[in-house]
């Protein structure tokens, strides 16, 4: 029987990023582009100090807990997969420890604050530790990704794979993803209120059209396909590997509407430009 001594993680410090809800947070860092946050080191442990010669690297390995996800399965179900596989095989949140591992840009360090980019953490998330990125010694180009693979990445590999300058091409076919006319406009009225939807939409749909555990996509009777997203309603049609999305709508009833708050003023306001409900 093997017994081990119970370890004991203490954070150093706390994320702090735009990212409130699980379902806000991008499903990895490199689809963050663009994003930006800080992670907050604690006083009293000399992490000043630590953080001397970091701002020479480009990109930071986070080692963090995930504080806001409970329990585990040993199979799960990726957003990339319509089979479930081993959890081990996964970079699923769920684990037996929670321990989360995001290679993030590094802007600048002021005291115990570092700026960093393309952050796809929740914030308040605590974190363990911090360790510079090496190419030389993480980065191993052509290295195969089992099941997340198919026979064109196969045969690319063995006709000279990714060049040593590249960043390795995303091994999962990515689809690609457009708004109509309508449906940009809606975007910009959003965009005007303060609400920015446009990015998690687009990479949530360029996994595929599909419904799945992690993407709440329903037929609709015409053929057309309507995506939910917090409380905002995508609908969109597919034309061979593009996905259009044609129509936006607030995903309250008129009757919510009507007994709601200040917090559905948006919402109200985008049904009587519009008017389009759930």
């Amino acid at each position: 029987m093997i017994t081990l001594p119970e370890l004991v993680l203490r954070p150093i410090g706390v994320a702090h990023t735009p990212f409130r809800e699980r379902i806000d947070a991008p499903r990895q860092a490199r689809t963050a582009e663009g994003v930006e946050g800080t992670i907050e080191l604690l006083p009293g442990h000399h992490f000043e100090d630590a953080l001397s010669d970091l701002e020479g690297f480009q990109y930071l390995w986070l080692v963090f807990w995930f504080h806001a996800n409970e329990g585990w399965n040993p199979k799960v179900l990726p957003p990339r997969s319509t089979t479930k596989r081993g959890l081990f095989a996964t970079r699923s949140p769920y684990r037996p420890n929670p321990l989360g591992l995001s290679a993030v840009e590094l802007v600048r360090i002021e005291g115990r604050v570092l700026h960093v980019r393309e952050l796809d953490l929740l914030d308040g998330t605590p974190i363990l530790d911090i360790k510079p990125y090496v190419p030389w010694a993480d980065a191993i180009p052509g290295a195969r990704t089992g099941w997340l693979e198919d026979e064109r990445h196969v045969r690319e590999r063995a006709e000279g794979g990714t060049a040593a300058s590249e960043r390795p091409a995303d091994p999962v076919r990515r689809w690609e993803v457009c708004f109509s006319p309508r449906a940009a406009e809606q975007l910009e009225f959003l965009r005007a209120a303060g609400v920015e939807v446009e990015p998690r939409v687009r990479e949530v749909l360029a996994l595929g059209p599909q419904p799945h555990a992690y993407r709440r996509i329903r037929i609709e009777d015409d053929g057309t396909r309507k995506l939910a997203l917090k409380e905002w309603r995508y609908r969109f049609r597919v034309d061979g590997a593009r996905l259009e999305v044609f129509a936006i709508e607030s995903g309250y009833r008129k009757k919510d509407l009507e007994r709601g708050g200040a917090e559905l003023d948006v919402h109200r306001a985008f049904v009587a430009a519009f008017g389009t409900t759930a």
